[in-house]
């Protein structure tokens, strides 16, 4: 079970469940190791929802060789190594690929199963798997004990090759597809968009798709709007996208609405590119 902060009467009650794993992140650059960062989709979120002081519960698994501190201990397989990730920066771009990197899986730990999830309710989910831990069956129980659940498509879509260079699929063709209608939120980058029929799928879900320093657009049954960017310096791109989600259901949880719940994401989007790893939140900025 994961260990999260202890409840006392001065506590705020947890609304937010995160379901991803922690990862081990190497960033390359001309055959050379420019940084190692604690990685994963969960650190970057669960770092803003820290930041907007939300309080959350996670759910994460890594092997015996997690290296990094954590507000939010994860469940520690000990017959697992912790995911690892390789950005190339200098690799070029293909179809399957982050024009900005490739990224390629060298270690994967277990998957997050259903009975890996607390046994109590939340107000938000999030499925923000980055390495193919979150099941379609671990999906379907979020979906059952929290009222929103928001979801990273790269949780449902990424596949791996031989050499765990990141691929890919279709939403249509992921094992989640029918959980659609269940979900609330749906957040894709411009290039995993295309891996989805947005028509289709905003007559289900909200779908927030991100185009970088040109911010965001959202999608619903009835209707579209752009959100306005930040600008920003970026150094790394990584995790961009994660404190982005973070933002939008940080701005839900505090009650915006989904316009400005963007515009907050974009504002954290903007802090995490111009950082390498996990960026520090200066209070006075947030306010």
């Amino acid at each position: 079970m994961v260990t999260t902060i202890p409840q006392t009467p001065n506590t705020p009650i947890q609304s937010v469940l995160i379901v991803g794993n922690y990862c081990h992140d190497v960033l390359l650059q001309g055959g050379a190791v420019v940084a190692e960062t604690l990685g994963g989709a969960a650190s970057f979120i669960s770092n803003v929802l820290t930041g907007l002081s939300v309080s959350f519960h996670l759910t994460s698994k890594v092997g015996v060789d997690f290296k990094y501190p954590v507000s939010h201990d994860p469940i520690v397989v000990p017959t697992s190594k912790t995911t690892v990730f390789h950005a190339y920066f200098d690799q070029g771009y293909n179809e399957n690929a982050h024009q900005d990197r490739v990224l390629k899986r060298v270690e994967v730990c277990d998957p997050i199963n259903p009975s890996d999830l607390p046994d109590r309710k939340f107000d938000f989910g999030m499925a923000v798997g980055v390495g193919g831990e979150i099941l379609p069956e671990t999906l379907e129980r979020m979906v059952e004990i929290c009222d929103a659940v928001s979801v990273d498509i790269q949780a449902l879509i990424r596949a791996f090759d031989e050499n765990g260079t990141v691929k890919l699929v279709r939403l249509k063709e992921s094992g989640f597809y029918h959980l659609l209608p269940r979900l609330k939120f749906l957040k894709a980058s411009s290039d995993e968009a295309l891996f989805m029929e947005v028509e289709e799928v905003r007559l289900w879900c909200c779908v927030v798709v991100t185009h970088g320093k040109d911010g965001c657009e959202v999608y619903w049954k009835d209707g579209e709007m752009k959100i306005a960017p930040f600008g920003a310096n970026q150094i790394d791109p990584t995790g961009a996208g994660d404190s982005f989600l973070g933002g939008f259901v940080g701005g839900l949880v505090h009650g915006l609405v989904v316009p400005d719940a963007a515009l907050v994401g974009n504002f954290f989007g903007s802090l995490t590119v111009a950082h390498i790893g996990l960026p520090k939140f200066d209070l006075r900025l947030l306010q």
